[in-house]
């Protein structure tokens, strides 16, 4: 990406982050996370698939593997042209740079926004009602492009389109890399003829070391016409360092509609965005039928697929989907395109993974205790299936137990598996609805979940599902309870020392945030431990002058970070410190005093 571009991109990104801001009068804006399988991908109820204009507090586009901290998206959005009984020609977009996000939400009501289904249970959602879901993580939205806030974007003309998208993600292989969207747009006002849809796709593909995007200056865009499918790749070193995983986003139109006879164009640029700024232009290019030949210098990218046309008649709806495809290299991602095909041809009716289970974690000194067991209301040993080929209608096998030390996403560590005892399925070990996690660190997190798995499918040889291992992953710290007062708190580590490599325990003492893999200076930590329900920390120098203060109240958590930074900020240097700890509970022991010192080296 040349210079000029990254500044013109500068200056969109901060025009549509003013947008976002200045429609929220108009508008309950929402996002959700499709988290349950192999991807991690952000959904806005806007229609794009990137996170600009959100809270989301993450640096990451579409993570994929999970743990990875690779990025597959710099931005993705979807729009439509067509021409009017007057012979204009109009285009509405949900996200490119050339553009303003012309599509939003329907109104500021608290329900309107993104709706999440999933197991067993059919949803009345107020456009929508008695919707069953159909994979085991469902979102659910609307948004149009003449709305009020839609209204206020500059130069933009609306076409009076109402869009309902509704996604499916899946836990399980063989489609836990596959997240299908569904898209039934509708002309409200007047007909439109010569409609053609088209994607938008800035596939930074890569590793994200900070806010930038420099990570995606080494990225070039196929075409696989057989799929209809462009294909973000990251070329072999670069400023990310090595060679990422693809993404390919893959274009079917709706059932009856022989996608051979649709008119294609797919075109990509490396300097700039290939999208033209004005709607007749816009239109010309998609549906120009022009295809590109593969770009071939990893340089940089983001390119615009389209198909049509179609006759878009005042209250008639045009059905498509977008199906975003991850896998290890670009044969996988051909692999999942078929499966993705077929899963299509069964029309999502496949196996599917039991509910996971209640999960409770109870914290105790040095061990936690998991429980899951089933209740009335969330049993997954009763669950049903109609969707075998084997004819078992309860297919629930077991459950399965894991620990990460690292975060509540993983990585896991399988602690056990239990299983019906009485078939010839997996290791007959016996049901267990508890476990008891011992030889733990005191005031130092773990996370725990368990899932519930499927027999597999003998007639279909469609393999056992699992519940998605983040459905109920749970955090827990052990340790003992507070003491009644002050008069043991202690710091540790004491010495503290700045080459030690804290993040590298296990588990980590010092990490960073999930949203980044780097650890940084803010991330040090030291603990103010033996603390009683309520009291307040202060921290001096030794010349007595005052760092900080901590405000500690908790009833349960003995303890308090600090992560030797000022209370303006700065991050104090080694020496000797000295704190004192006030005991601010109700009762005899308010206002009683502990002092001490520790030792920070760096």
């Amino acid at each position: 990406m040349d210079k000029a571009f990254r500044i013109t991109r500068r200056i969109i990104l901060c025009v549509l982050l003013w947008y976002a801001v200045g429609f929220s009068q108009y508008i309950t804006q929402d996002w959700k996370l499709h988290d349950v399988g192999a991807v991690i991908q952000l959904v806005i109820n806007n229609g794009k698939l990137n996170l600009l204009g959100t809270d989301y507090p993450g640096l990451l586009n579409t993570e994929y593997p999970l743990n990875s901290y690779s990025e597959h998206m710099g931005s993705v959005g979807w729009y439509i042209g067509g021409i009017t009984p007057k012979g204009d020609t109009l285009v509405s977009v949900t996200h490119s740079f050339s553009s303003p996000d012309e599509f939003r939400g329907y109104s500021a009501a608290p329900w309107d926004t993104i709706w999440v289904v999933s197991g067993e249970t059919t949803r009345d959602i107020p456009y929508l009602p008695e919707y069953s879901p159909v994979s085991d993580q469902d979102f659910v939205t609307r948004y149009n492009d003449y709305s009020k806030a839609s209204l206020q974007v500059s130069n933009h003309q609306p076409m009076y389109l109402d869009v309902l998208q509704t996604s499916f993600a899946w836990s399980s292989p063989p489609l836990d890399e596959i997240i299908v969207f569904n898209y039934w747009v509708t002309a409200t006002q007047f007909d439109l003829s010569e409609v053609y849809v088209a994607n938008f796709v800035d596939g930074n593909v890569g590793y994200r070391t900070g806010s930038g995007f420099a990570f995606g200056q080494d990225d070039y865009s196929t075409y696989h016409p057989g799929y209809h499918m462009g294909i973000s790749h990251d070329g072999p070193g670069g400023p990310d360092g090595g060679k990422y995983t693809p993404m390919g986003l893959m274009f079917l139109p709706g059932k009856g509609i022989n996608p051979d006879n649709l008119t294609w164009t797919w075109m990509w640029n490396s300097s700039s965005s290939v999208v033209p700024t004005r709607d007749p232009d816009r239109w010309a290019q998609m549906a120009s039928g022009k295809i590109m030949r593969d770009q071939e210098t990893a340089s940089g990218t983001n390119y615009m697929l389209s198909f049509g046309p179609f006759q878009l008649n005042r209250g008639d709806t045009l059905h498509f989907k977008l199906i975003e495809i991850l896998g290890m290299d670009e044969e996988a991602i051909l692999d999942n395109a078929e499966i993705a095909n077929w899963l299509i041809e069964q029309d999502f009716n496949v196996p599917s993974p039991p509910p996971a289970p209640p999960l409770s974690l109870e914290a105790q000194n040095r061990h936690v205790n998991i429980i899951w067991n089933p209740t009335v209301e969330r049993n997954p040993e009763d669950y049903t299936d109609a969707n075998r080929a084997d004819g078992i209608s309860q297919p629930f096998e077991g459950y399965r137990l894991y620990k990460s030390t690292e975060s509540a996403v993983g990585p896991w560590t399988l602690l056990g598996e239990y299983d019906l005892a009485d078939n010839t399925f997996g290791a007959n070990t016996g049901l267990n609805h508890r476990y008891t996690d011992t030889g733990l660190l005191n005031n130092v997190e773990y996370y725990y979940t368990v899932t519930a798995f499927s027999k597999p499918d003998t007639v279909s040889r469609f393999p056992s599902q699992e519940s998605s291992l983040l459905a109920n992953a749970k955090t827990i710290t052990p340790g003992t309870a507070p003491p009644a007062s002050v008069g043991e708190v202690a710091v540790v580590p004491n010495p503290y020392r700045g080459d030690v490599n804290y993040n590298a325990f296990n588990p980590p003492w010092e990490k960073p945030p999930r949203t980044r893999e780097n650890w940084m200076e803010q991330d040090r930590r030291v603990q103010f431990i033996n603390l009683p329900e309520q009291c307040r920390i202060r921290v001096y120098t030794l010349s007595g002058d005052l760092i900080t203060t901590l405000q500690h109240s908790d009833p349960e958590r003995g303890y308090e970070d600090w992560n030797l930074t000022s209370a303006v900020g700065q991050a104090i240097s080694s020496g000797i410190y000295l704190f004192t700890v006030e005991d601010t509970g109700p009762g005899a022991t308010r206002g009683k005093l502990q002092t001490g010192k520790f030792i920070v080296i760096k």
